[in-house]
């Protein structure tokens, strides 16, 4: 079989509005997922012990399970149990928050407990209250510590969205198969999704890098 370039000419239009779809659930999902893992981890480190064994559980059963089957839970269980219809976007950003807020849970916990308790000690001596020590002094050098791990878990959590074909969200691996389900021409289409997301990957990884130059590890 002879690869026609023209066939991805043809098709990038669909496969770039995939992308963009992608890029979209990717950012909000992890916006969210950012929020509700940085205070996930905090509460696992300076919380009350309530505190810290719901972080607890939420964290092991999250990363105890796959993503695909907390996305099908999303979208399929839970209108039945909350009596609400969920949207295939609604439940892959969710997916995309909860998801990626368990994992960063465990970075920014890691990232906090790295830091010497001197500091911490030193900040509240001079008479400043806990959230102003957390905010000026632990937390500048424990997010400094977190970039390159913060970093991983977006890559992971784009390559993710993949999964989210199951529900029939029209992301990039969506739209690659319905191309392909038109056209009949795998090999190209699947060759220009790949390279679509290899694109997206290497300007995120270079993007990161430029973060971790601008504010290297203390």
């Amino acid at each position: 079989m002879d690869f026609e370039w023209s066939v991805i000419w043809e098709s990038l239009p669909n496969l770039l509005l995939g992308a963009k779809l992608t890029i979209v659930i990717a950012a909000v999902g992890l916006a969210g997922g950012l929020a509700l893992g940085g205070l996930t981890g905090m509460a696992r480190t300076y919380g009350p012990w309530f505190l810290d064994g719901i972080a607890r559980g939420y964290i092991l059963l999250i990363r105890g399970t796959p993503l695909v089957v907390q996305v099908m839970f999303i979208y399929f269980a839970l209108p039945i149990l909350a009596g609400v219809r969920i949207d295939g976007l609604t439940a892959a950003i969710l997916s995309i928050v909860i998801n990626s807020g368990a994992y960063v849970a465990e970075i920014v916990r890691g990232a906090l407990l790295s830091i010497p308790k001197g500091l911490k000690e030193a900040g509240l001596a001079m008479g400043l209250p806990f959230r102003k020590v957390l905010f000026y002094i632990i937390g500048p050098l424990a997010f400094r510590r977190m970039i390159p791990a913060l970093g991983n878990q977006c890559i992971t959590s784009l390559k993710d969205t993949s999964l989210f074909i199951v529900i029939g969200v029209g992301e990039l691996t969506r739209q690659g198969q319905e191309v392909m389900a038109s056209n009949y021409r795998a090999v190209e289409i699947w060759t220009a999704v790949a390279v679509i997301y290899l694109i997206i990957l290497s300007a995120m990884a270079f993007g990161l890098k430029l973060i971790e130059k601008r504010m290297p590890i203390l």
